[in-house]
Order: structure tokens, then C-alpha cells, then sequence
């Protein structure tokens, strides 16, 4: 799935040390994916990361746009134990 990143986006992957691969792969397989409740542009992908000790990875993307263009992403203390 070809994506594109905000500087913002790359910008926290780095700092986190959240790599593209877990991104892309939340895109394609999300365990959830939810409508953003304060940007229409924006959809949130999920999914837990085995390689993090199953922590959780939202990640939101705008899907109004080709290709999608990945806004943020973080781990999602809130939605541990959710998915």
C-alpha cells in the first residue's frame, strides 16, 4: 500500500521509534479503524505490536487524499486491553 507521510508524522516515528513496517501494516490489517470524532479527512487505524510487548499503535491517516497520507502516530495507552 503506497502512503505518504506528514513531516509531523515522520518526525514522531523517529522519536518514538515507531518503524514504517508497524504503519503499514496497521493500514492493511487494522484491528480497528474508527472515523477521527474531530477531523472528517481523518480515519484511525489500530493494532497491537508484538514487538513493543503488544502495546497498542493508532495511527491516522488521511483517507481523502491519494495516496493516504499517515498525519501521526503514537502508542494508545487507552486502548490497551480494548483490541
Amino acid at each position: 500500500m503506497l502512503l505518504t507521510y506528514t513531516l509531523h508524522a515522520q518526525h514522531v516515528m523517529e522519536e518514538r521509534g515507531i518503524s514504517s513496517e508497524w504503519v503499514e501494516r496497521a493500514v492493511a490489517a487494522p484491528e480497528r479503524r474508527i472515523r477521527d470524532p474531530y477531523d472528517e479527512t481523518v480515519e484511525r487505524f489500530f493494532i497491537r505490536v508484538p514487538e513493543r510487548g503488544d502495546r497498542v499503535l493508532r495511527v491516522a491517516v488521511n483517507t481523502r487524499v491519494h495516496p493516504w497520507r499517515v498525519v501521526s502516530t503514537f502508542f494508545d495507552r487507552s486502548m490497551r486491553g480494548e483490541l
